[in-house]
């Protein structure tokens, strides 16, 4: 009988900061449009407005001391325990992250060396063949980079792979732009390992695209919307509504596309894990999802839920969800040996993925 290498999860860790920032906090803020001018709302009229449309009450923001690959080793020894792995044994570390080391006293971009390498070294890695490298792919990164973790472990090249996404997304938004109140920081980690199975079992199929003809600015990086020098830092600003209908648009597709791929159908799915930046948006995708399959209803459980108070951790949503849930975390949420579960995202670029897995 031929045995094929499976990808298989075996740990997980996250590094989730402290410090809480509820809505109430921005109550003093001014918020501008995009062409520099105010606002005929309240504060709490936009605040309330906000809590509505996305669902978050709070979310986090790392300490000053605290960069993102610190957040990101952390998350990291975490899985490194879950999976009872020496560091020394790791083939790859892939870091996901948009904006490398941004310091809250300076915020400018720093990549230089890459996290992955900054990462290797918090965990006092000596080995020379644990390859470590960036991923900067917008808020699929993470799960692109489990994408990539498969081909090496199938291929036979890795044995194990730690693929994380880290975030500081507080320190790159504009305080003047409403939308800098989705934004929030954290980290994720995961451990992958093959196996050699003749089972359907680990990752079974995966689906990406990129769109960037007309949609590769929908998430950019401007001037703050209070100035127009061309001296002024930049911070990321997004086409909301492009955004929103963009995602509608194409990432139910490419997530069926992934199921047709592993032979499931959408009520074979356990748990949908997706991008978290605006709760009725996650939530019109699960139900056009749903409308693909004979208009199949969506289960109540079926996608957990973080934004409400942890935001939009760009990168590090998925695998700080996938913890949680892992280690009985997320009331009334579980994940059984069997279960089927849907890991999408979409961000700059415009990218969109989706993966596949099935827990042994």
């Amino acid at each position: 009988m031929v045995h094929n290498n499976r990808s298989i999860i075996t740990g997980t860790g996250s590094y989730i900061p402290p410090n809480k920032v509820p809505n109430e906090h921005f109550l003093d803020r001014t918020f501008l449009n995009a062409d520099g001018s105010s606002f005929d709302k309240t504060n709490e009229e936009i605040i309330q407005k906000f809590e509505e449309i996305t669902g978050i009450k709070e979310r986090r923001y790392a300490a000053d001391d605290v960069l993102a690959s610190d957040m990101g080793a952390k998350a990291a020894e975490k899985a490194l325990e879950d999976a009872g792995l020496e560091p020394e044994e790791l083939d790859y570390i892939i870091v996901a992250h948009n904006f490398g080391d941004v310091r809250a006293d300076n915020p400018v971009t720093d990549m230089v060396p890459s996290l992955a390498s900054r990462v290797k070294q918090k965990l006092k890695i000596d080995n020379p063949y644990c390859v470590a490298y960036d991923l900067p792919f917008g808020c699929p990164g993470w799960t692109q980079g489990i994408i990539q973790s498969n081909y090496y472990l199938q291929s036979g090249d890795a044995s194990s792979c730690l693929v994380i996404g880290t975030e500081t997304l507080s320190r790159i938004c504009d305080p003047n732009d409403r939308d800098s109140m989705i934004y929030a920081d954290g980290a994720g980690a995961t451990v992958l390992e093959s196996r050699k199975t003749d089972e359907d079992i680990g990752i079974l199929s995966h689906a990406a695209r990129t769109d960037a003809k007309e949609e590769a600015y929908f998430l950019r990086m401007e001037p703050p919307f209070d100035s127009d020098s061309a001296e002024a830092p930049l911070y990321m600003h997004m086409d909301g509504r492009k955004l929103y209908q963009y995602a509608l648009t194409n990432v139910p597709d490419l997530v069926k596309s992934s199921l047709e791929k592993a032979d499931l159908d959408f009520e074979d799915v356990h748990k949908v894990l997706i991008h978290q930046a605006n709760a009725k948006m996650d939530a019109a995708i699960l139900k056009r999802l749903g409308k693909l399959y004979d208009n199949q209803e969506v289960s109540d459980g079926l996608m957990p839920m973080t934004i409400s108070w942890l935001g939009n951790t760009s990168v590090a949503t998925i695998p700080t969800l996938l913890d949680l849930i892992r280690k009985n975390k997320m009331e009334d949420h579980q994940i059984e040996s069997g279960d089927s579960l849907v890991f999408s995202s979409v961000g700059a670029g415009m990218n969109i993925n989706s993966v596949v897995y099935q827990t042994p």
